[in-house]
């Protein structure tokens, strides 16, 4: 005989996702895209970040446009969850084509989200945080085999306008 199917505690994943209700809202900034030794690469950024499923998920899209033209280079979407039977947030972020599944780990004393991926040699590394000034702040870098870690992209984003969360 199965075992009986464990039905979610829908309660539990709610109330974990207002734990993180602090990024919902419009926002908007710039972005810098560090490639090599060339210089960075300056976007405009746009993050809208919506809870989705009656509160289940945490959509968030983010776009970042050249500065002189408003040409897309970054579009990502990310779909945050919190499973409660193991008690993590999970993340699964779409771009260019691909999309790659993660654990965030939200610290408990501020407003602050870490996680990473990998990809067989490369690895990144992130860290969201909100500023003292409200501000959504990422940085990402990025390692590859024995290399060093090196930044990857720099993004601050102010509140534009629907935020719930700040």
């Amino acid at each position: 005989m199965a075992p009986p199917v464990r039905v979610p505690d829908l309660q539990a994943q709610r109330a974990a996702m207002k734990r993180i209700a602090f990024l919902t809202g419009k926002w908007a900034g710039r972005a810098l895209i560090f490639r090599g030794t060339a210089e960075p690469l300056e976007l405009i950024q746009t993050e809208d970040a919506q809870f989705k499923l009656d509160g289940l998920l945490l959509m968030i899209e983010g776009v970042g446009k050249t500065v002189t033209e408003g040409l897309p280079v970054l579009q990502a979407l990310g779909i945050i969850s919190y499973d409660d039977e193991s008690a993590t947030y999970r993340m699964r972020a779409f771009n260019d084509g691909r999309f790659l599944e993660t654990e965030l780990t939200l610290l408990d004393d501020r407003d602050e989200l870490n996680w990473g991926f990998a990809i067989g040699e490369v690895q990144t590394k992130s860290v969201l945080r909100m500023n003292e000034k409200g501000e959504w702040t990422e940085l990402h870098e990025i390692t590859m085999g024995s290399q060093p870690s090196k930044k990857l992209m720099e993004i601050i984003v102010r509140p534009t306008s629907g935020n719930n969360g700040t």
